[in-house]
Order: C-alpha cells, then sequence, then structure tokens
C-alpha cells in the first residue's frame, strides 16, 4: 500500500495485463469450440499495451493495428461489448461490423484499428496535425502501436519524416515482437534494433524491455511528457514476443521450441507477479482472489456478447462510405 493507503498502481497494471490475457485465452477457446472468427492475439505482450496506455490521458488519441485488443481493454474498453464485436453482434462497439480487426471507440478515443500492416501509421499523421491545428483536445497527444513488420514498410518511414518536418505530438510504439506473421524479423531486416531508423528521422529514440510492464511505463511516461513539452514526435521500441501463431488458429510448427521456451520463461505476467510478491507488495494468495475475478468477468463477457443479438439485415449498408 503506498502513503495515501491507495493499492498500488503496479498491482493495477498486473490485474491489467492478466484481464488481456484472460480476454485474448476465453478468444482463442470461443475459436476452437465454435468455430467462431479467429483473432490475431497479442498473448505474451501484454506489459507492452498497459506500460503505454497507463502512461496516456484522456484527451489522448490511439491508433492501433489488427493486435489491438490490449490496448482497447488499457484505455478500458468494456470486454464484453469487445467480445460482442468479435462474434459479430449489435452490442459490440461498432455494431457488429469490425470483428476483431478494426474495433474503433470514438468514447476512448481509439480513432481506428487499422488490419492493414503499417496502415496506422498513413493515418496517425492526420490524426495528430489535426490535434495541431486545435480540432482535438488541447495539449492531446496521439500514440500509434505497430509491429516490426510495418517498420519494414515504405510508410514508416514516410510517417516519420512527416511527424519530424511538421512537428506532430505522435508517440510511436513499435511492438518488436520478433516475428512478422511466419517470417522471423532478423531474416528482413539488416539492423537489430529498430530505433535505429527512427533516430535517422531525428527523432528521439529509445529501446525498453517490453516485458517489463514497469520499465515500459516509466520510458511512456517520459516521452508523453517530452511530447507535450516540445509538440515533436518520440519514438518506443518494445521488445517483446508473441506467444501464440500469427492468427487463430495457428500451431507455431515454424517457430523453434527453444526460442519459444526462452520467451516463455520472460512472461510479463509471471515477472511482474514474482517481482511485488518479492518486493511485498502482494501475496500468492491475493493474486489468486485477482486471477478468479478476472475470470469470472471475462466469464460474465463471453456470456453479454453470446446473448447480443445478431444484426438486422437492413443494418448491412449503414455506416458503409464510399
Amino acid at each position: 500500500m503506498n502513503q495515501a493507503n491507495e493499492p498500488d498502481p503496479r498491482l493495477s497494471m498486473l490485474e491489467a495485463m492478466m484481464t488481456i490475457r484472460a480476454y485474448e485465452h476465453k478468444l482463442v477457446a470461443i475459436n476452437a469450440q465454435t468455430g467462431a472468427a479467429g483473432t490475431c492475439t497479442a498473448v505474451g505482450q501484454e506489459a507492452a499495451a498497459v506500460g503505454v496506455v497507463r502512461a496516456l490521458e484522456p484527451r489522448d488519441r490511439i491508433v492501433t493495428n489488427h493486435r489491438s485488443a490490449g490496448h482497447l481493454l488499457a484505455r478500458g474498453a468494456d470486454a464484453g461489448r469487445m467480445m460482442a464485436e468479435v462474434l459479430g453482434r449489435v452490442d459490440g462497439y461498432c455494431k457488429g461490423k469490425s470483428g476483431s480487426l478494426h474495433i474503433s471507440a470514438k468514447e476512448l478515443g481509439v480513432v481506428l484499428t487499422s488490419t492493414i500492416v503499417g496502415g496506422e501509421l498513413s493515418m496517425v499523421t492526420g490524426v495528430a496535425l489535426a490535434q495541431k491545428m486545435g480540432m482535438g483536445e488541447p495539449g492531446g497527444i496521439v500514440a500509434t502501436f505497430f509491429g516490426d513488420g510495418a517498420a519494414c514498410e515504405g510508410i514508416f518511414h514516410e510517417s516519420m519524416n512527416l511527424a519530424a518536418q511538421w512537428q506532430l505530438p505522435i508517440l510511436y510504439v513499435c511492438e518488436n515482437n520478433q516475428w512478422q506473421a511466419f517470417v522471423r524479423r532478423d531474416e528482413t531486416m539488416p539492423i537489430e534494433h529498430i530505433r535505429t531508423w527512427a533516430a535517422a528521422h531525428g527523432v528521439e529514440s529509445v529501446t525498453v524491455d517490453g516485458n517489463d510492464v514497469e520499465a515500459v511505463h516509466v520510458a511512456a511516461r517520459k516521452a508523453v511528457a517530452a511530447i507535450r513539452a516540445t509538440g515533436r514526435p518520440c519514438f518506443l521500441e518494445l521488445e517483446t514476443y508473441r506467444l501464440r501463431g500469427h492468427f487463430e488458429p495457428d500451431d507455431q510448427k515454424y517457430v523453434d521450441p527453444a526460442e519459444l521456451a526462452k520467451w516463455k520463461a520472460r512472461d510479463p505476467i509471471d515477472l511482474t507477479s514474482a517481482r511485488l510478491v518479492a518486493a511485498g507488495v502482494t501475496s500468492r494468495g491475493e493474486l489468486d482472489h485477482i486471477r478468479q475475478r478476472v475470470d469470472a468477468a471475462i466469464e460474465a463477457a463471453a456470456v453479454f456478447a453470446n446473448g447480443s443479438a445478431w444484426p438486422d439485415l437492413r443494418e448491412l449498408t449503414t455506416d458503409v462510405y464510399a
């Protein structure tokens, strides 16, 4: 407990990571049991999502990618509405029309989720320019999430060039999870750290252990403060790992078992749990209670989603723009 007799914020971040993990595992189970649409999970990357999003304020905006569940849940999205969206039901955030790959939630400041690799990088400069021109809340910044695969796209350099030249308030967050669909990162790029490319554009850049939620949060808070103070972009490279396949279902036969085992040993939830127990912030018994609470909430979300109605056929042509 802290001096204000409030729960330690690190424990809150751990519960958020557990919620994301439980949510994605539930969707995997639903896919296996019913054949419902699969998803691109980010199991193993929870610290990256929570550490960054918890550094943002309500006035900030998010532009994200196809592995977006963690970003949305860390932002405060309702798990039931998200699950309903993935299952194509009317109570989803986009009336069941977006699935898992295109969820947007205006009330949360999540402008869009792009399934096009690097697509969010082409959009974020426009959103940030609008913020700078006073079309958003004063002092607001834009955080964009993308992977190492997107960093190999030409739009990565175009976006960073514009952001640096126009001095746009963008927090670029590269979740370097070592895999680009079914291809290892080191087979597609000649450099070890993607921050090298970002720094070449004159953008303040740093690489952080993306499985350490505290380290991510500290780096994100520092970057956010710098963007607000200068109006210039910053770049975070979060080194993490995707513990499940590219898309569900995926047996990961293309992954070296030793590599997978190495990263499973650095599971961000396990690392944070052990650290907080060792520091006396929590106990194993309390962690069990948190897991039970999280599991119950996700089960309730699934009940809500499955109980939501299918969209009326007349909705097929609404919310469609040429």
